[in-house]
């Protein structure tokens, strides 16, 4: 009897052991997927500080009215972000001042949770850009993922007591300092440069031509289009197939709506119109040598000491006979403007703004392709 009474106990020992094991397991997992989270979606967005401005701008834009006056600090807004997600993620890594970091977790995710899901609801953009360019997901996805992040969060929240800190008091704080500093300095660095990594279509090494290409048997984006007719006060929606032929219905409009996303080549915007609204685009990517593209996406936004940078490289190189287009997408009277302001002697073509600042970070930057491959880019700084 005193054998089985023990033999209970030693099972009921080992049983709270497995579940506390567990326990730590679990704990020790939650906490480990918030930090590489965080730190994967700070280090992204530090890489490429002026995408993540871009987004901000999309953001400000999309919201309209009092939004769009905070353009002017899309970029700062962007580098602190990513610092501040460099921040909690390493802090959870390292079980660095727990209870505060999980408090601004949370409050993090008490803003994002509802802007996601508004922005899933209402689809203002795409693409909430969590993740740059280095994973695009769709608004709902992200949202579910915020969800996802906040209870575990809590989680950890809720058994922060059991996160026994790694380090002592004085060098958490210089951890976090060195961090809060190689954040800032990263993102700056990649700012004033080029992304260190570029998750874009248009990275060094891509023939344009060959990511242009749809393959074979590829599915092609599917429309619906309804037309929509009036009779006796009332509207009502056909096909083109059924539509009425009788003069007693009258036609009020077509609508036309994407019912499933086929194949988009990776690169599928790219055309350069020159004044003379000839397209180029087929010559430029065509060309046996080299061609040199000056990106100037918005010439009322240009760097002074860029402009003046690009017109003594355009004259270095003018001699050998490379061809030379800045690419913009501002108007003929701004081009003339500028013209006229920077002196600039070099050929003008348009592009599509987007496809400009998808192409090269910095306005104005500088791509070199030949034969159509991307062969070199660099910011104004660095010409």
């Amino acid at each position: 009897m005193y054998q089985q009474h023990q033999r209970s106990r030693s099972v009921a020992k080992s049983e709270v052991y497995t579940l506390k094991k567990t326990g730590k397991i679990l704990l020790w997992l939650a906490r480990m997927i918030v930090g590489i989270t965080f730190v994967f979606s700070g280090f992204v967005k530090a890489v490429d500080p002026l995408g993540s401005a871009y987004k901000f701008e999309d953001y400000f834009t999309a919201f309209g009215r009092f939004f769009e006056h905070l353009t002017p600090i899309a970029l700062p807004a962007a580098i602190a972000l990513s610092t501040l997600e460099l921040l909690i993620g390493f802090c959870f890594l390292l079980k660095i001042k727990m209870k505060g970091m999980s408090v601004v977790a949370l409050l993090f995710m008490a803003v994002m949770l509802p802007l996601t899901l508004y922005i899933a609801l209402n689809n203002p953009v795409s693409d909430c850009g969590c993740f740059g360019d280095a994973i695009i997901l769709d608004n709902w996805t992200t949202f579910f993922k915020n969800i996802i992040l906040s209870l575990l969060i809590v989680v950890v929240m809720i058994f922060v007591k059991q996160q026994q800190p790694i380090f002592l008091p004085a060098a958490e704080w210089i951890v976090i300092t060195l961090v809060a500093i190689a954040g800032i300095g990263f993102s700056v660095y990649n700012y004033r440069h080029q992304p260190v990594i570029d998750f874009r279509p248009y990275k060094i090494g891509v023939n344009i031509p060959e990511k242009m290409v749809i393959p074979e048997g590829a599915e092609p984006d599917k429309y619906e289009t309804m037309l929509v007719y009036e009779k006796d006060g009332q509207q009502k929606e056909f096909t083109i197939e059924n539509y009425p032929k009788d003069s007693t219905w009258t036609f009020v409009e077509q609508k036309t709506t994407l019912v499933s996303k086929g194949y988009t080549p990776p690169i599928h915007n790219f055309q350069i119109v020159d004044q003379n609204l000839n397209d180029i685009t087929d010559y430029v990517l065509s060309y046996k040598g080299t061609v040199n593209l000056l990106c100037m996406y918005d010439l009322n936004k240009t760097s002074e000491k860029g402009v003046k940078a690009a017109e003594v490289f355009y004259q270095k190189i003018k001699s050998k006979g490379t061809p030379f287009y800045a690419l913009t997408a501002s108007s003929d009277e701004e081009i003339e403007a500028f013209r006229n302001r920077t002196g600039a002697t070099y050929d003008f073509c348009k592009t599509d703004p987007i496809t400009l600042k998808t192409i090269v970070r910095g306005n104005p930057a500088l791509m070199i392709i030949k034969n159509g491959t991307v062969v070199g880019k660099w910011n104004w700084r660095d010409f």
